[in-house]
């Protein structure tokens, strides 16, 4: 049985530490909504090479947001001292030297002679082999692998709650769709209700319009405010809104577009309404697609 594929959100946090040596190194992944995929990388100098191939893999497992992922690199302090050997033989040199050509002048003791500067050098982790440089490179790529991982799990967790809250909001709208369906049904007969009034104001004790030119007008009107048509496309969206969140892999774009689709059906629905409770029942299926479209701008 193949393995369900969860949708995922674009937001994501992942922290990943390590140390090779006396040198420790710290990852850390961000990643917010964004319209493409845009990784940046901020690597301490020397290890400037890694970030192509970092973003390379990033590339593989990421499809959209803005990914931004720091690199701190902390060396111990200096662990101890040692002396420059050849700068040691060349001063002993200049002080023996020195010392036979003044009379009466003492040979020169070690103690001072290592108190000069230059002699004694302190023992730096920055004192790095091509060895250790070699594998610190290579447990700093296989830490930003393990980060980016975890920032995959991060953004699957919450593309989970963002499915749940998604499943809700398409119900409300399925259950206002249902009732716009419904309360649609009776606006012939508000519209000829309507029209009878308005006719019987305007004409007054005037002859009545024939019957016939009447039903026309009811028919004309009730051609503008039909909003079948509306409620079709509403409940196809709704279809296929469900199906893109079943299918989970990169759907965010398709799911932003069929938001605007939802929108429109909406307005227009409640453009073409003559009773108050249908102008009701658009105006909250306008404010959930608005939740919902919020909740789809996270959906990589």
């Amino acid at each position: 049985m193949s393995e369900k594929i969860l949708l995922a959100s674009m937001t994501g946090f992942a922290r990943c530490q390590g140390e090779v040596g006396a040198v420790s190194w710290t990852w850390e992944l961000r990643s917010v909504n964004g319209r493409g995929l845009d990784i940046k990388l901020r690597l301490p100098n020397g290890l400037d090479a890694l970030e192509l191939p970092l973003r390379d893999l990033a590339a593989k497992r990421l499809k959209r947001g803005n990914v931004s992922g720091t690199l701190t690199i902390k060396r111990e302090a200096a662990s101890g001292l040692t002396a420059d050997l050849v700068a040691l033989e060349q001063i002993k040199d200049l002080a023996i030297d020195l010392a036979d050509n003044i009379p009466g002048a003492l040979p020169p003791r070690a103690e001072l002679l290592l108190a000069l500067p230059g002699v004694m050098r302190s023992v730096s982790a920055q004192d790095d082999t091509e060895e250790m440089q070699a594998a610190l490179q290579e447990d700093v790529r296989a830490g930003f692998a393990a980060a980016l991982e975890d920032l995959v799990a991060a953004r699957a967790g919450e593309g989970a709650r963002l499915a749940g809250i998604a499943a809700v909001l398409l119900t409300e709208i399925e259950a206002l769709h249902e009732a716009a369906t419904a309360e649609a049904a009776t606006q012939p007969a508000l519209h000829k209700a309507r029209l009878q009034a308005q006719l019987a104001e305007i004409l007054g004790s005037t002859p009545a319009l024939p019957e016939e030119k009447i039903a026309q007008e009811i028919a004309l009107l009730a051609t503008k405010s039909d909003v079948r048509e509306e409620l079709d496309r509403l409940n196809a969206h709704i279809g296929a809104a469900r199906a893109l969140l079943a299918e989970g892999v990169a759907v965010g774009r398709k799911l932003d577009f069929l938001m605007q689709e939802f929108n429109r059906e909406a307005n227009t629905l409640c453009s073409k309404s003559v009773s108050l409770p249908l102008t009701s029942i658009g105006l909250s299926l306008k404010a959930t697609i608005e939740q919902l479209r919020e909740q789809v701008q996270n959906i990589e």
